[in-house]
């Protein structure tokens, strides 16, 4: 029988926990404002949407969220250098780079992803993260959104995936293949299925 999850519910208990979690530290640091900075580059109105909602949510718990916005001429080297000004940036504790990037110049992501601080990759995308990650080292890695929730909803319904028998279906470096490693490492048993196969 299926049992339907409540996201927004689990959602809004997280930001509680968090929001308490950030009041804790600034007890002992008073001065202390986690900051975080989503780069954009160019104007596309998914991208706008899911910042803002992230902006938002950093608002609510206590996070210092910044939209940094490029436009679409920006080259490789000046968005390599924005990362790297944010990577030396002591105020900035995480860093996003959205993506697809909307841009006229060609712009490498996969190296552009790769200037991040893997410190502050909190998308857990840059190759070190991802690495680690497929290695089974959760406790010194950044994991992705999506299949991160994916696992709280799981916990939250009261189901343990040791042993049970899972289907991911996609392998994308953002969804697929993430959560194939996260439910690997909490010993669950199951295939990968790439769609493209599926008849």
């Amino acid at each position: 029988m299926a049992t339907i999850i409540k996201g927004i519910a689990v959602a809004k208990k997280l930001r509680q926990g968090l929001k308490q979690d950030i009041l804790e530290i600034q007890k002992e640091q008073p001065d202390f404002v986690p900051g975080l900075t989503v780069v954009q580059v160019g104007d596309r109105p998914d991208s706008n949407v899911y910042i803002g909602a992230k902006v938002k949510a950093c608002a609510e718990i206590g996070i210092h969220g910044v939209h940094m916005k490029l436009p679409p001429s920006t080259t490789q080297e000046e968005l390599i250098g924005a990362i790297e000004g944010l990577n030396a940036d002591p105020s900035v504790h995480g860093v996003i780079l959205q993506v697809p990037l909307d841009c006229t110049t060609g712009i490498d992501e996969t190296l552009c992803t790769n200037v991040l601080s893997p410190s502050k990759d909190v998308d857990g995308l840059t190759d070190v993260n991802a690495g680690r990650l497929s290695r089974g080292d959760l406790k010194r890695c950044f994991t992705p959104c999506t299949p991160t929730g994916c696992m709280v909803l799981i916990e939250e319904a009261g189901v343990d995936p040791k042993g049970k028998n899972v289907c991911v279906v996609g392998r994308s470096k953002i969804v697929g293949a993430p959560m194939h490693d996260l439910l690997l490492w909490h010993t669950a048993l199951l295939p990968l299925v790439i769609p493209e196969h599926l008849t």
